[in-house]
Formats: C-alpha cells, structure tokens, sequence
C-alpha cells in the first residue's frame, strides 16, 4: 500500500495539557478518515501537523514528495473584495509556467468546479456571499487544486442538505484521499472509511477502527466495556495489595519493599484509568414553563422578501405544544427570516403572527450575536454574580460551569478566546436558564461535538413545548422532527413527513430543472417536395430530424457527466467532458440553423 503521508510518535501538549501522545497515523492513497473528538480535544492540531502547519512537540511526519495537499479550515478568510473566479484562479494557480494545456486544464476544472458547487456568477465578490456560500466557495478553491490530499475541518457547517449531499457523493467518488473533521454523524456514515476519534478517555488520547461510523461505535462500545473491565479487575488488585500494606508487615525485606512499590504503581495506574472514564458531556436539560394552551402561536398569510425576492409567500402556521418543526432549504431561502418573524425579530411584509397570552420565546440564533465577545466566562453564563437560577434553585457558577465541561479556572477567560464548540455550549447554558413555551433554534448543531450534541438531541426529544428548528444534522432532523417545512426560496412552502420525503422532493424538481429544454424538432410531411428544394436538399431535409435527436441526446448525455462529481474530481474525464459539451451545443445549433434555412425554401414564395 503506498501512504501519502506517515505520523510516527506524534505527540501534544498545551500547558499541562496533553493532547495525544505517541499516535502513529498513515494516510494511504483514495482513504476518508473521519476524524471525531469532544472540542479542544486536538482535531485541529492534528490536522495542522499533518500538514505541516504545525510541528508536533515529539514525532516526525513523513509527506510524499511533491504532495498537493488542500486545506479547508473553519473559518473563511476570503478577501471580501475579490470576485467568485478571481478566488478560484488563485486557488488553482501553479507555481511554475503551465503549458498551454496544462491552462486549458486549469481553466476547465475552475469551470466544472464552479458550476458543480451552484455558482452562475463567477463576477459576484465574496465579501456578497452568505456563510453557506462562501463555505461553498471555500470548499471550490479547494477542489480547484485538484489535491492528492484533501483535509476539512468541519466543512458542513453551514451547508444546506442539498450541499452535504453534494459533497458526499463528491467525496465517494473522488480518486484523492480525505481526512475530514465532522460532528455530522449521518456525512461520516456515508463518506468514512476509517474513523479516528481524538478523545482523553483513550489511551494516548486517540482511538481508531476502520469501517463505518456506526461500525466505529460498536467496536468504541466493546474498547470502553474491555477498558472498565480492565478498571475493575485493578481495582481489585490495588485493594488486595492495599489490605496486605494496612497490615503492616514486620520486616522490610526487599520483597515487601517490592509489593509496596507495585501497589503504588497499581494505584497509580488505576487513578489515569478512572480520569480517562471520567469524561462526560454536557448536562443538557431544557426547561418548558408548562403551559397548555392548545394554541401558542398561529401565522396567517405571512409575507416576506429580501432583497427584492420573495421568499416566504403567504404561509400559514399552526404551533402547539409537542409540536417538534424542523425548516429546510437551501442556503438564503428563508430559514432563518422565519425564524426571526416568530421571534418578533423581524416584521412581515404582509400576514399577521398571534401569541398567547404571555408567550415566553427563546430563541437560539445561528449567528450567536448575543454574547458581547469583550465579556468573560463567568459574566456570558451567569451575568457575572456567582450564582445562577436553575429551575428555582441556586447554583454556583463553578458547578453550572464544569456542567458544560468548563474549568473553574476558565471563568474568568474572555469570550472571545473560547472555540466554536465552547461558545455553542455557552448559549445552551443561558438557554437553559429561561423556561419556555416555545423554542426557536437556527442551527444550534455548529461546532458541537458528538457528545454534546446526542445530549441536546435527548432533550429536545423530552421537551414538551413547542420547537421550530433549523439544522443540516439529518440523524438530528430523523430523532427530533415530527414535521418538517420545506421552503424553495421563491416563496413555496411545503410540508412533510420528514426530511427524506423532502429531500425526494427536491430531486424530482432539480431533475426537473436540469433537464435540457428540448426544442421540438420538425415533424417529417408526408407531402411531396415542393419546388424550392433541390433532390440533395431533400434527402438532407429527410434525415436531419434524426441528427438533431442524435446531437441533442449527446449534448444531454455530456451535461449530465459535467453533474458527475467523480468526472468534476477528475481533470482528464471534466477536461475531455468539456469539450464534447462544447462540440455537441455547436452541433446542435448548426443543426438547427441548417433546417431552418431548409424549411424557409420548402415554403412557397
């Protein structure tokens, strides 16, 4: 098996933390590692070294020569002022002089790259673009690179269910190998074929298992049933060898002086085993006021544009306690504009929103605004007293801190200091805090880790009231949702059973919309030539109806290859792809100007 790139006795530590130590990894050619991991764990950090961003404290990391490697971080650090196809010709560039096919090449992948994302306008800058789509774009200049290696770090925040879907089947059938960070457990089944989990409960601090996630989590349950047995059987040992100590033998000879020292050992041992078991996730419990109006919110003709389009065209909405609504679509159809107008965030052009009677909302936004990044820890949790109010009883601030695993020694830590993942479960904490009758949550999955995020879903499983959730987690959508909105971003809303009806839904009509509209091409007559046709021109005349057929079924077959991801992922196959593209719209259209010079001479004059 040929590696492309080789880890050996990899080690990290910051502060007094350690990270992981001693982590062998090897990434062979066409590989998808998932990478998992509660967050601060190192995923990152990893990554980074791989790459060579970062250099380990301890371990060496072996890359091919001449590896193309392609990195796509968290964040976007695109110039807001350069233009869709400036960022990709950039991220395309090579550093030696291309060849003149080497150009056409280039030019060709930006092309079939731009348009499998879903970008019609290459001139439209970044600084214009949504998260979503600036995470898409992020994602393209990546794929430009046309990389052996290609390494993502969280890289369906943000995207709608569409995109992950795209980048999915991108994934899968490309030729490069992947390494991806990723809480969305449902994108790591589809695309893993070995998942890494980055964790302090292992030893080392990582945990590895080729196959699927779900096949990940089996073989992760029998490693942490075999490691408490392991505890177990210690525990055992160090008690026995603790009775023998507490009786004192009389003589220090060297073989008591020996059995005290393995008890020491055995202690110790015992004691990292335990604070490797000891990790738990976040204590998510989410708190309803216990109303039972039937009725806590009814939306009637809801109206709404932005930015010239109309996205939310007359609907109406029912909300009652129990009811668990899930809002999809793609990036800037609407989800979080609807969100806002159940919040009262925002105004409808058109429609009335009705509460009950003192309608308590809380409402989790995706953009996490809420919290002034100059405060600290202690302040964003409990507004800097040492106490909260947690279902009518007080609690210190260090124990309502360490319950979504924050350190007493991080309270007073600027916000604005604190990761995606530590910032997501400082929002759940405040949330917490407020009992509610209805909740509203715009993406409330960003950055958490798995734990974290299994947690959450419980408790918006148990959680009485009434919920409206917007989320690209589709196992999330699957356990939660007892309805789903789907919203097309012109105005339609459509509700479902759940997400996968949605998402047949949404395929029919993008086939819909692909399709090539087909001219009706000239039925034959049955009628004898007329005069203005010489004999060649009506044999031409004859068969050129088959030839069109013929040329528009090729011009379809060459677009639908350019929809490939495995024909965009490779520069030969979209290069050659291309081209035939080019040559059958050419034919089609000389095909079809050529008739009508034709039909023009059958007319009488």
């Amino acid at each position: 098996m040929s590696f492309l790139i080789q880890g050996r006795e990899l080690s990290k530590t910051y502060g007094a933390r350690t990270l992981f130590s001693g982590v062998d990894l090897a990434v062979a050619e066409g590989e998808r590692i998932g990478i998992i991991g509660p967050n601060g764990a190192g995923k990152t950090t990893l990554l980074r070294i791989l790459t060579g961003q970062e250099e380990p404290d301890e371990g060496t990391v072996h890359r091919r020569k001449g590896l193309r490697l392609a990195f796509v971080p968290q964040g976007s650090d695109l110039d807001p002022e350069a233009r869709i196809v400036e960022v990709m010709a950039a991220a395309a560039r090579v550093e030696q002089a291309p060849t003149a096919a080497e150009e056409v090449e280039r030019q060709v992948r930006v092309n079939v790259v731009l348009d499998q994302v879903g970008f019609t306008d290459p001139e439209q800058l970044a600084g214009s673009l949504s998260g979503g789509w600036r995470r898409r774009l992020t994602i393209a200049a990546a794929l430009a690179q046309d990389p052996e290696v290609l390494l993502l770090d969280e890289p369906t925040n943000h995207l709608d269910l569409e995109t992950i879907l795209w980048l999915e089947r991108l994934l899968v059938q490309s030729r490069h190998a992947t390494l991806v960070i990723s809480h969305d457990r449902a994108f790591l089944e589809q695309v893993a074929s070995r998942i890494i989990e980055i964790s302090p409960r292992h030893e080392g601090g990582i945990f590895a298992a080729a196959g699927t996630y779900s096949e990940f989590i089996a073989r992760r349950a029998e490693h942490l049933a075999a490691q408490a047995r392991q505890a177990e059987g210690l525990a055992n040992r160090v008690r026995r060898e603790l009775e023998w100590l507490s009786r004192g033998p009389k003589a220090r000879t060297s073989k008591s002086r020996s059995r005290i020292e393995e008890a020491g050992r055995l202690e110790a041992e015992l004691a990292e085993l335990r604070s490797r078991q000891g990790g738990a996730a976040a204590g998510i419990e989410l708190e309803a006021s216990g109303r039972r109006t039937k009725r806590l919110l009814v939306a009637s003709d809801l109206v709404r544009a932005r930015g010239g389009r109309t996205v939310l065209d007359r609907l109406d909405l029912i909300l009652r306690p129990g009811l668990r609504l899930a809002v999809v679509g793609a990036n800037g159809s609407g989800k979080s504009t609807l969100l806002e107008l159940l919040a009262g965030e925002q105004e409808p052009d058109a429609g009335s929103i009705q509460t009950a009677p003192e309608l308590r909302t809380v409402y989790f936004d995706q953009n996490r605004s809420a919290i002034e990044p100059g405060i600290n820890l202690r302040t964003a949790l409990s507004g800097g007293s040492d106490t909260v109010i947690y279902r009518d009883r007080p609690i210190h601030v260090a124990g309502w801190a360490s319950r979504f695993q924050f350190r007493a020694d991080q309270l007073e830590l600027p916000v604005s200091e604190l990761s995606g993942g530590e910032l997501a479960r400082v929002h759940i904490a405040r949330l917490m805090l407020q009992p509610a009758d209805l909740l509203l949550l715009d993406e409330p999955t960003n950055d958490l880790d798995i734990d974290t995020l299994e947690v959450l879903e419980e408790s918006l499983v148990d959680f009485p009231g009434a919920l409206v959730l917007v989320t690209h987690d589709r196992m999330l959508l699957d356990r939660v949702a007892t309805l789903v909105l789907g919203l097309d971003g012109v105005g339609g809303a459509t509700f479902y059973a759940d997400a996968a009806q949605w998402l047949d839904a949404c395929r029919l009509r993008r086939e819909e919309q692909t399709r090539p509209a087909r001219k009706d091409p000239p039925r034959p007559r049955p009628r004898p030539a007329r005069k203005g046709l010489s004999y060649r021109e009506q044999q031409e005349y004859d068969r050129i109806q088959d030839e069109i057929l013929q040329a528009e079924a090729t011009l379809e077959a060459a677009a639908a290859r350019l929809e490939d991801p495995a024909v965009a992922s490779d520069a030969e196959a979209a290069h050659t792809t291309f081209l035939t593209h080019q040559e059958a719209s050419r034919r089609v259209d000389t095909l079809y100007e050529r008739w009508a010079e034709l039909e023009e001479k059958r007319e009488p004059g």
